[in-house]
């Protein structure tokens, strides 16, 4: 949806400093100024995205510096949460406004009523055009939100965001939750973004392609890229290049500086020991030899000052280049436990009809170490599904029976204790394996030494994402059915190829729910189920085409 533009719209920080109450230091002199247009702002998890989102919003106050705002602004955060009595012309705001409009045309020309419309008379139109342009144009404004999915809850909010024309926008990870049909949809609002600054914090490739420009937070600065996703990784790729490089040369100069250095320490000793033999022969006036010796000391002293100098130069150019490299380290775990033999029955389904959703009857059964994916439109019922494969949730008819150890990983990863340590939360949920092979595990989930000593209270993200992983997937005894519900929510591109990497040594049987087709075909998924009104058996090409699909059709 095309929006109005706002002159004058900016973001600016000057000297921003900002630290959590436990100390942990986010930024420290961050100066930042973000013109019109959109912009990706990335950064591995823990960089302090959100936190900078917040900062902008006013959610948060600076330690130190100011934040400056030109125009209106309006924030849509990753976790959001609304009264499901709501109706949705109040949670876009304008319900007070329709009020006035319909006394109004009932004949009551009291003031307040055209003070509360203002020169906002289209403003039903405005809201109906604005769901329509989501993809929420079968979403009546008197509905509750209880109704909704959490993918339409997200839609909108999005919408409310944009009724207000806000002049800076900001996208905390807007696509989490989303079905590939909202994705679209986002999509095309992006798009058509005209109105002033859009600032995206996303993983999602595809939305990031549609930026204007990149910033990159690492390190608590910010680096810029010009172009979407695409440009950013070959601008990367290419800098990585050159520091490689440069990393490669200040490794050779220090090793030739080292080498120097112990070759002028030798003609040094060598010269000592000349000077030694020459004064014990007596061959030269006590005066003349102390004069050579105060001279061969002195030169010594220099000569040994000036190399180690070039050493210490050669030392600090060598770790400013490796500070160039991108260390993203990988996970790599060994889960042999977990195999399940090819024909083993891990899970069965027997006319399921869960509690929500569209579901009325599904069957199904699991036998070794499928990979299934579950696939379907926001509201059609995944997350039940899953939720009542674990007992969590009673079905309201049909049965679900597992036949070897399961572990269930939701999307709100509260398998955490926050209040315990990232290795304490491990041996929660694996009584009897020893604190030395949990920490040998941890630190293959790139939780070494006191890392795995921080409170998972404490973490960020990402690092909250891996310990909820090697929990589940470390527990005991070993889970040989995983069941996950969109875990690429909120990682970041790093985080998703670890996640990629550990599923890639489970041995047990998988069954996920996601909306992110890249990440499900890298796990070389073996079936793929349409969930609807029964469970259909699809396959990744099928459900490319039907994501192409209007809405009208059966899109995924």
């Amino acid at each position: 949806m095309a929006t109005p533009t706002t002159p004058g719209a900016s973001l600016t920080c000057s000297a921003l400093s900002f630290r959590w109450p436990d100390g942990t230091n986010v930024f420290d002199g961050l100066s930042l100024s973000i013109g019109r247009g959109r912009v990706g702002l990335v950064g591995t998890n823990g960089a302090g995205k959100s936190t900078l989102l917040r900062l902008f919003a006013g959610q948060l106050r600076p330690s130190q510096g100011s934040v400056t705002v030109g125009g209106s602004l309006a924030h849509l955060p990753q976790n959001i949460t609304l009264d499901t009595t709501l109706r949705v012309d109040r949670a876009l705001g304008i319900a007070e406004r329709r009020e006035a409009l319909r006394a109004i045309e009932t004949g009551d020309v009291d003031e307040k009523h055209f003070a509360t419309i203002g020169d906002d008379w289209d403003v039903e139109e405005r809201a109906l055009a604005t769901l329509g342009s989501l993809g929420l144009g079968n979403v009546e404004l008197d509905r509750t939100v209880g109704q909704l999915s959490g993918g339409e809850t997200v839609l909108l909010r999005l919408a409310a965001l944009l009724l207000d024309r806000p002049g800076v926008l900001l996208l905390d990870e807007p696509t989490n939750n989303l079905d590939a049909f909202a994705r679209r949809r986002l999509y095309e609002a992006v798009d058509s973004w005209r109105s002033g600054v859009l600032v995206v914090v996303s993983h999602d490739r595809e939305l990031l392609e549609r930026m204007d420009r990149i910033a990159e937070l690492r390190a608590g600065s910010v680096n810029w890229y010009g172009g979407g996703w695409s440009a950013y990784q070959e601008a990367v790729a290419t800098e990585q290049e050159a520091a490689g490089r440069t990393l490669r040369a200040a490794e050779a100069d220090l090793r030739r500086q080292k080498r120097e250095l112990e070759e002028a320490r030798v003609k040094l000793a060598r010269r000592q020991r000349n000077g030694r033999k020459t004064e014990a022969a007596g061959s030269l006036p006590k005066i003349l030899a102390g004069r050579r010796k105060r001279s061969a000391q002195e030169s010594a002293g220099k000569l040994r000052g000036v190399q180690e100098e070039r050493l210490s130069e050669a030392r600090e150019r060598r770790e400013e280049a490796a500070e160039a490299i991108r260390d993203d380290a990988e996970i790599r775990v060994s889960l042999p436990r977990t195999a399940v033999p090819a024909g083993r029955t891990v899970l069965s389904l027997h006319e399921l009809r869960p509690r929500f959703g569209s579901l009325s009857g599904g069957s199904l059964e699991v036998r070794g170490p499928e990979r299934i994916a579950l696939v379907g439109r926001n509201g059609a019922g995944k997350t039940t599904l899953l939720r009542t494969l674990t007992g969590e949730l009673a079905p309201l008819s049909g049965e679900a029976r597992t036949f070897v150890p399961t572990r269930f990983l939701p999307q709100r990863l509260d398998v955490l204790d926050e209040e315990l340590s990232v290795a304490a939360n491990v041996a929660r949920m694996a009584p009897g394996t020893t604190d030395n092979h949990i920490r040998a595990q941890l630190a293959r989930f790139l939780f070494q030494g006191k890392r795995a000593e921080q409170p998972a209270g404490t973490l960020s993200g990402g690092e909250r994402f891996r310990a909820a992983l090697a929990a589940t997937m470390l527990a005991a005894p070993a889970p040989q059915l995983l069941m996950m519900d969109e875990p690429t929510n909120n990682l970041d591109i790093a985080s998703v190829r670890q996640l990629t990497g550990a599923l890639g040594s489970y041995e047990g049987a998988l069954l996920i729910a996601s909306h992110d087709l890249p990440f499900l075909e890298s796990l070389g998924i073996t079936r793929w189920l349409l969930v609807g009104e029964e469970l259909r058996e699809t396959t990744a090409q099928e459900v490319g085409d039907l994501l192409a699909a209007p809405e009208h059709a059966s899109p995924v």
